[in-house]
């Protein structure tokens, strides 16, 4: 399965719910990502440029896509951003496979 890091933010109406009930999040998390049969392996909030950040691992692309698709769609987040992790195996395969491509840059005829 692959791992995928998200990047969110809450709007202030949501936080403005959260500081009036506070809730656990990774709960509903934990349940959206199972959903899809994949799994919720941390999620933090922070300060600086997004509230949260979690890590999930889901079978596909498409189940993540999913997950991360039904959240937006919740209008709790202002922003939303998932990015798919690769393995230190797969950077050397894509490393490898890149050597066989030969890219010209623009405006350079060969």
């Amino acid at each position: 399965m692959t791992l995928y890091l998200t990047r969110f933010s809450y709007t202030p109406a949501t936080w403005a719910k959260l500081i009036k009930n506070p809730e656990d999040r990774r709960t509903a998390a934990e349940e959206y990502i199972k959903g899809v049969g994949g799994k919720l392996h941390g999620f933090w909030y922070a300060f600086g440029d997004h509230d949260g950040y979690t890590l999930w691992e889901a079978p596909d692309n498409v189940s993540m896509a999913a997950t991360a698709l039904a959240i937006g769609a919740g209008g709790a987040l202002s922003t939303m951003q998932t990015t798919v992790l690769l393995t230190v195996e797969e950077t050397l395969a894509a490393l490898k496979k890149a050597s066989s491509i030969k890219y010209q840059p623009p405006g350079e005829k060969g």
